[in-house]
């Protein structure tokens, strides 16, 4: 017997859902509740997330548009969605709403080898291109820690970073075109595909990391690399979070770029070894792990150097791996911390960024705000370019008391960020988590020039609404 299927309140078989359901193909339109749920919220913990009218699953850019095109008709907001993997809640439903889901376009649509770019569907998976490009001898160097599952679509949408960029940059840097649909249904090419071109402003640059506010971005032409030889990878053990922090400092002031330079603290090693038994607790209090993959003799020199300055920084113990499968086992323990702290609990995310020299009083700062408020905070980073990710536990249960002191928290240390000339995000977007935080980093008349933007582009203001300001 099949079961039945529970109708969203806010759909109620009105004008909208008749709309949507006449302009697309069957079955791209959903109103099931159970899988609105599911579909309504992205991973950031504490963010709200309302009840949508209906779940659309596009399948074209033409789909994209005719639903856009039916949204602005009866002035519904549009939401859209990639694989959901984001942290700052910015791609949670508004009560009332369309979330476009643009997870099933996912073709690779071109690899040009001669021009070293690949033309990908917003749904394509990150580590679905680089294994694709690989074949080629390339690589699409943006690695977020989520790359196993989080959607191209998603990374333009927030300009996401990830391991690699200490070295080689953020989505911002490999996207060369976009074609998106603007908030008045219009689809349009920005960017360009050769080496240069500076005809007009640039709008590509402006889309990236605009997070579904300006328009809907429906393919993706992205610059490749040759991909590189075999990394050189040196860990470190040190006592103490500043210690570490001193080790991030020493290795940039050295001149020194890592294709890789993260950190994990004793908190996040437990939670990996409680859930996958790797033994890294045994060892210290912090881990980096730097990765070069320059060629030799240069990778070696460098690796060498790097060692001297952990130990000089106060490392316990401080190496180059001559074990490759060590070091991958180490890169994959530092991915894995995110997901085996969420087992403790639901884990407020931060993304703060600061100047390089200004890593080791962040990482003390974050430390006596956690005991100030009486909050755990466990630490992982992209140190090699001063962006931090303090994750903040919260309780399995509605303890609002605690709850309070988290978000209090969670303010502080954007403050922190700022007063040590960073910013209160580095790849995460700013979403619904910190908007309160984005007033505090920009003027009052940047951000009039930010809501001139959004006017203009989307100027029934249906796109991703309450996202980004307040």
């Amino acid at each position: 017997m099949t079961t039945p299927t529970r109708p969203l309140t806010t759909a109620a078989g009105g004008p909208l859902i008749r709309d949507l359901q006449a302009a697309l193909p069957e079955g791209r339109v959903i109103i099931d509740a159970d899988v609105a749920h599911s579909l309504s919220r992205d991973q950031a913990a504490g963010a709200p997330a309302g009840e949508p009218a209906a779940i659309v699953r596009a399948r074209s850019t033409d789909e994209v548009r005719r639903v856009v095109e039916v949204c602005l008709r009866h002035r519904i907001p549009v939401v859209p969605r990639g694989a959901g993997t984001g942290l700052s809640g910015g791609a949670n439903a508004i009560d009332g709403c369309v979330v476009l889901s643009l997870e099933a376009m996912s073709q690779i649509l071109e690899i040009n080898p001669l021009e070293r770019l690949a033309v990908v569907q917003p749904g394509v998976v990150n580590d679905d291109l680089r294994a694709a490009v690989a074949e080629h001898g390339l690589w699409y160097p943006p690695d977020p820690a989520s790359s196993p599952w989080s959607t191209l679509g998603g990374n333009v949408a927030t300009n996401a970073g990830g391991v690699c960029c200490v070295k080689y940059g953020v989505t911002r840097e490999y996207v060369l075109e976009l074609e998106v649909v603007t908030g008045s249904a219009e689809v349009v090419r920005i960017g360009h595909r050769t080496a240069k071109g500076v005809a007009g402003y640039d709008l590509v640059s402006l889309l990236v990391g605009s997070e579904g506010t300006l328009g809907v971005v429906t393919e993706i032409t992205v610059r490749l690399r040759t991909l590189p030889g075999a990394p050189i990878t040196v860990a470190g053990f040190f006592p103490s979070l500043v210690a570490a922090g001193t080790a991030v400092r020493a290795v940039g002031a050295a001149g020194i770029t890592p294709s890789a330079l993260e950190l994990m603290d004793r908190f996040c090693m437990r939670a990996v070894d409680e859930w996958k038994q790797m033994g890294l607790t045994a060892a210290g209090e912090i881990l980096l792990l730097a990765r070069i993959d320059d060629p030799e003799p240069t990778g070696t020199a460098l690796a060498e150097a790097i060692v001297e300055h952990f130990r000089a920084s106060g490392a316990s113990w401080a190496e180059r791996s001559t074990d490759p499968d060590e070091a991958e086992a180490l890169f994959a323990a530092r991915r894995l911390a995110y997901p085996a702290l969420e087992r403790l609990g639901p884990v407020i995310t931060e993304d703060v960024c600061v100047p390089k020299d200004h890593v080791p009083e962040m990482l003390a700062r974050i430390e006596a705000l956690a005991a100030q408020h009486g909050v755990q905070i466990a630490n992982i980073a992209h140190a090699g370019d001063g962006n931090l990710h303090p994750l903040i536990i919260g309780p399995p249960d509605d303890d609002a008391v605690l709850w309070r002191r988290i978000n209090a928290a969670f303010d502080d240390i954007l403050d922190a960020a700022l007063s040590l000339g960073g910013t209160i995000t580095g790849e995460h977007g700013v979403g619904l988590l910190k908007r309160g935080g984005l007033v505090h980093e920009l003027s009052p008349t940047v951000m009039g020039l930010h809501r001139a933007i959004k006017a203009a582009l989307d100027p029934a203001g249906i796109l991703n609404p309450g996202k980004i300001f307040e």
